[in-house]
């Protein structure tokens, strides 16, 4: 049973740490498989199945991170409602900063370049997409790195 705060309205700032810590251990994953093998492969599908490869490899991918990303976000955003001492931390602070990056890099720079790939295979954008999603994967690698410190600082209280 996940526990509650005394309100009863929201779970404990605890629990949504550790909601936001494995949201994130996903998303670090996967987009670890996606930096490493997936976008590389990009470059070896065949031009003639290209575009309506994207085009399922979006809606596929979206529905598998979309999810995740809204859970990670929401548990951030909920967090300072619970007027929790971690929040002002630089730990989580910094954590939330990553998330802001991701997010911002997601929307400004990889979901723009899907959508030039759904258009037109090109192998000019696909070494951007490639390049440009190490952004994604050295903050989701920083993130979780610092939400695990804020967990291990929480428990060991």
């Amino acid at each position: 049973m996940i526990p509650f705060n005394p309100s009863g309205m929201m779970p404990s700032p605890e629990t949504l740490l550790f909601i936001q810590f494995t949201a994130t251990a996903l998303m670090t994953g996967i987009i670890w498989f996606v930096q490493i093998v997936h976008y590389p492969l990009f470059g070896r599908i065949p031009k003639e199945v290209f575009i309506p490869y994207e085009q399922a490899h979006a809606v596929r991918t979206g529905w598998v991170v979309a999810p995740i990303m809204i859970l990670e976000l929401v548990t951030a955003a909920a967090l300072p409602l619970l007027r929790t001492p971690v929040v002002g931390t630089p730990l989580y602070l910094a954590a939330i900063g990553c998330l802001l990056l991701i997010w911002s890099s997601t929307f400004l720079i990889q979901v723009p370049l899907h959508g030039l790939l759904e258009k037109h295979p090109d192998a000019a954008a696909i070494r951007r997409l490639v390049t440009t999603n190490w952004i994604r994967t050295l903050l989701w690698s920083l993130r979780l790195g610092l939400l695990a410190s804020l967990l291990l600082s929480v428990k060991g209280r």
